[in-house]
């Protein structure tokens, strides 16, 4: 009997690359899981990643955390990876300006090798917002504004070089017109600036559908394919004349490099579990972010195609600065 047991031990551990991989995954996870996403409180992030991971938690039975870290124009979670272990404990949102700030100025890290990507979630629904009581009834207003006062027209961003930002700057040179750009380090920071009248308007995201509904804002515009379900009165970029210009900056998770892809399978479908929990869902529907869900492989591929993208993006604006 005990040469049967020990010749079981050795045979086990004789199976290279297979006991490791699925001890790992059959006791991940066994502690809480942080989730760093790239904007501040308040914010349709914040709002949407918190219900992802309440769901989360319940998909996985361990708590899983959200911790915000804004800054650095949305990369500092992707920054962070570059120091965590491999554990899948610690993951990033890994936001759009995460790939394209890397084609603009040196950074830490290269978008193409140098993450696990592990589920891609959702995108945004963006939009140009101005308070109610602003005498911008439409999207040519304040165009119209900004022809008559070059330089002064303060139009509010989440986040310096991030997707609203250049969006913006791609607006203005098309009509050339020239607003001072105004970058906050997210949603939650720019709407408040602009309801206390410190900016003229702002690009921002769903979070701010709330206080559209409650008469504190009005939308100019709203950038997505379709006009937006909650706002069916606001046009879309298109509408307004700017072809096939359709912007929602889509996003995932992924972990560092080197992750154990049995943790990644692990991970994976504890997430997807969660994306289609109904009071996600819920959520989704309530800041009118689609759901785009991707595996890893696809993820994978998505990335790399959205970095040669941004790449050419960065080159067409002349945008590089070393």
């Amino acid at each position: 009997m005990l040469m049967n047991r020990r010749r079981f031990t050795l045979s086990t551990m004789a199976l290279p690359g297979l006991a490791p991989g699925l001890a790992a995954a059959q006791a991940f996870p066994n502690r809480p899981i942080t989730i760093q996403i790239s904007f501040p409180a308040g914010g349709a992030t914040d709002v949407q990643m918190r219900s992802f991971a309440e769901a989360a938690t319940r998909a996985f039975g361990q708590t899983v955390i959200i911790e915000n870290r804004p800054g650095a124009g949305g990369t500092l979670p992707a920054t962070n990876m570059r120091n965590t272990r491999p554990d899948g404990y610690t993951l990033a949102q890994f936001a759009l300006p995460a790939i394209r700030l890397p084609f603009m100025q040196r950074m830490a890290f290269n978008p193409r090798t140098d993450f696990t990507p592990v589920i891609h979630l959702t995108g945004y629904l963006f939009m140009v917002c101005v308070r109610n009581e602003s005498p911008y009834r439409s999207w040519g207003d304040l165009l119209a504004d900004m022809r008559r006062r070059p330089g002064e027209v303060k139009l509010g961003n989440t986040g310096a070089n991030g997707t609203p930002h250049l969006t913006l700057i791609e607006l203005a040179e098309k009509e050339n017109v020239q607003p001072l750009h105004v970058p906050f380090r997210g949603e939650g920071d720019a709407v408040p600036s602009l309801i206390g009248g410190h900016i003229d308007a702002s690009a921002t995201g769903s979070g701010v559908l709330q206080m559209i509904q409650d008469g504190q804002l009005r939308a100019l515009n709203v950038w997505s394919r379709n006009r937006s379900p909650k706002l069916p009165e606001v046009p879309t970029l298109g509408e307004l004349g700017y072809r096939d210009m359709v912007v929602t900056s889509p996003y995932g998770l992924v972990g560092p490099q080197g992750m154990e892809p049995a943790i990644v399978r692990a991970l994976h479908d504890g997430f997807r579990t969660a994306l289609n929990d109904p009071a996600h869902i819920a959520t989704l529907a309530r800041l009118d972010m689609p759901l785009e869900y991707l595996d890893s492989d696809s993820y994978a591929s998505f990335i790399q195609r959205t970095a040669d993208q941004e790449e050419q993006r960065v080159r067409r604006l002349g945008l590089a600065t070393g």
